[in-house]
């Protein structure tokens, strides 16, 4: 092909090497639409870049210098809510439906982490599991903060009202504190200290679940109860604790006619106290 295109040019003398190749190299840039360029000897200009550099303070893409992540902003922040709350509801629904739909991809990041993302569509809530396993070894991420006494008798009750008032067609159960103190009152006893103390304890536990959002506080001393309270404590959970608390009644109750009967006084036994010397004698023949 590069000696036909040469054939067709005008008649000249012998060539050299070097004007042949040079020949050739023109003819085939001419036949495949090669560009031209310049004689690098020519000048002094150098060719710009391939790809031109940009600084990392200055690439749109990068949330901070460094950055190496590929979640959008928005999808960032409700991974970090996850994590960092106790539970999203879909109440936030700018929040929910961006989880929904990178569902997916947050799970995975949350999977890196030994984490489980558990999306409750009935219920409206998202929240994370630890993942344990006697298989492999699993570094435990989220630390159990167990219930206390008095926290869990509350738990009971809130559990016990959102029970019923939902069966009954409730939407949001509400709940007042004099009704919660007055139930979980029942069961305390002198050993959980005075009956301020228990009321104290009482509020803060309602403090506690408010900040979890097991509750939220309307009104004061008014508490709409959250659909948590049922992931907080299953239904084989509640049926667990009432019976425990049934028993805990029933040795309450045993206890105290066993130290009422200790402190009666035993009306068999004659009475002594107001006999004279005499009348003793008497009673001793």
């Amino acid at each position: 092909m590069t000696d036909e295109i040469a054939a067709s040019g005008p008649a000249a003398g012998p060539a050299s090497g070097s004007e042949r190749g040079n020949a050739g190299a023109d003819a085939t840039e001419q036949a495949f639409g090669i560009p031209e360029q310049a004689d690098d000897r020519a000048g002094d200009q150098t060719e710009a870049p391939f790809i031109v550099p940009v600084a990392m303070e200055d690439d749109p893409d990068e949330l901070f210098p460094g950055d190496r992540g590929t979640l959008d902003p928005e999808v960032r922040r409700v991974l970090v809510h996850v994590l960092q709350r106790r539970f999203l509801s879909a109440d936030n629904r700018a929040e929910w439906a961006l989880l929904l739909e990178h569902q997916q991809l947050i799970e995975s990041r949350m999977h890196d982490m030994y984490l489980r993302l558990v999306v409750d569509l009935g219920r409206g809530l998202a929240y994370k599991q630890q993942v344990r396993s006697d298989e492999f070894e699993v570094l435990i991420l989220l630390k159990d903060a167990p219930y206390n006494r008095t926290e869990t008798l509350v738990l009971v009750h809130l559990r016990t009202v959102f029970q019923r008032e939902s069966a009954a067609g409730e939407p949001a159960p509400r709940i007042d504190i004099e009704d919660i103190e007055q139930t979980v009152l029942s069961y305390l006893t002198d050993a959980d200290g005075s009956t301020a103390r228990q009321q104290k304890a009482i509020r803060a536990a309602l403090d506690r679940l408010d900040r979890e959002g097991v509750i939220d506080e309307e009104t004061l001393g008014r508490y709409r109860i959250s659909p948590l309270v049922e992931v907080v404590l299953s239904a084989e959970k509640l049926a667990e604790l009432r019976a425990w608390l049934r028993e805990q009644a029933a040795q309450q109750a045993s206890r105290a006619a066993t130290a009422e009967k200790q402190t009666a006084p035993d009306q068999t036994a004659p009475d002594q106290t107001d006999q004279t010397p005499t009348a003793q004698k008497e009673a001793a023949l």
